[in-house]
């Protein structure tokens, strides 16, 4: 039987769900960061454009480019008034449409934890580097609780219902990150937490939002019709309101960067 993958294909439930969630990270990100102005970026997995905007908004780029597979989140990236400039392909990570040294920084915004193989995904990344440019991510801490949908996928392991993961998640981890980077040979490699918010106007907003796109969804699909009502009474009993109603949720990601090394 074909292992089930998390699929993204449908760009603005993504941006309800997940994208204000990859913002939030990306703008402490990009602060972490400091880029100098003018650069020229390649956004591996950029999906439906969220963390491409905040490039274009705040680094003042010389070139942008965004790869994904999804060509569903790719139109939605086109169409954001906000990533104008922006240049979006379909491209595989681990195998790059671009020669190398073409760009002077690479990120993956919550995307290495579905690299099938990290460690070719990174290699693609520095080779498409120049020498002594910056190869950056972060990854929401996948089973360090720090998956902004938690205590969704908490209570689905209480109805014996397994989450549909990312094919690497245990790369999601400081550690793992750590220890990938050091090995590929990159040189000033400093890593450290992203820790972010979001509240909801009541819980009703919150699973709307939360269950609509990728992983969620399909997880969500192996709950028997008649156990969705209580496993939604279960997920708002691990997220008590504020008195009114509201509800703020937490979430953790795990970033690094390091330099290619000059020759």
């Amino acid at each position: 039987m074909a292992q089930e993958t998390i699929r993204f294909d449908d760009g603005e439930a993504y941006e309800r769900g997940m994208g204000v969630w990859s913002r939030r990270a990306g703008e402490i990100f990009l602060d972490w960061l400091a880029p100098p102005p003018g650069l020229a970026w390649i956004d591996i997995g950029c999906g439906n454009g969220a963390f491409t905007e905040l490039l274009v908004q705040r680094t003042a780029p010389g070139e942008v480019q965004g790869v994904d597979p999804s060509d569903a989140q790719l139109r939605f990236a086109r169409e954001r008034p906000g990533a104008e400039g922006a240049t979006f392909r379909e491209g595989d990570a681990m195998a790059l449409p671009f020669e190398a040294g073409r760009f002077d920084a690479a990120v993956m915004a919550l995307v290495i934890f579905f690299v099938p193989e990290p460690a070719k995904g990174l290699a693609e990344m520095m080779r498409v580097v120049r020498p002594g440019g910056v190869i950056s991510a972060y990854a929401w801490d996948m089973l360090g609780g720090g998956f902004p949908f938690d205590a969704i996928q908490a209570e689905l392991r209480s109805f014996g219902v397994a989450p549909l993961l990312p094919p690497s998640v245990g790369i999601s981890r400081m550690p793992a990150l750590h220890e990938l980077w050091m090995s590929a040979g990159l040189e000033a490699v400093e890593s450290r937490e992203i820790a972010v918010e979001r509240s909801f106007a009541d819980f009703a907003e919150f699973w709307s939002a939360s269950t609509s796109t990728g992983g969620m969804r399909a997880t969500l699909a192996k709950v028997a019709p008649g156990d969705h009502e209580r496993l939604k009474v279960g997920v708002a009993a691990r997220l008590p309101a504020d008195a009114s109603g509201r509800i703020t949720c937490h979430a953790r990601a795990n970033a690094i960067k390091g330099r290619v090394p000059l020759l």
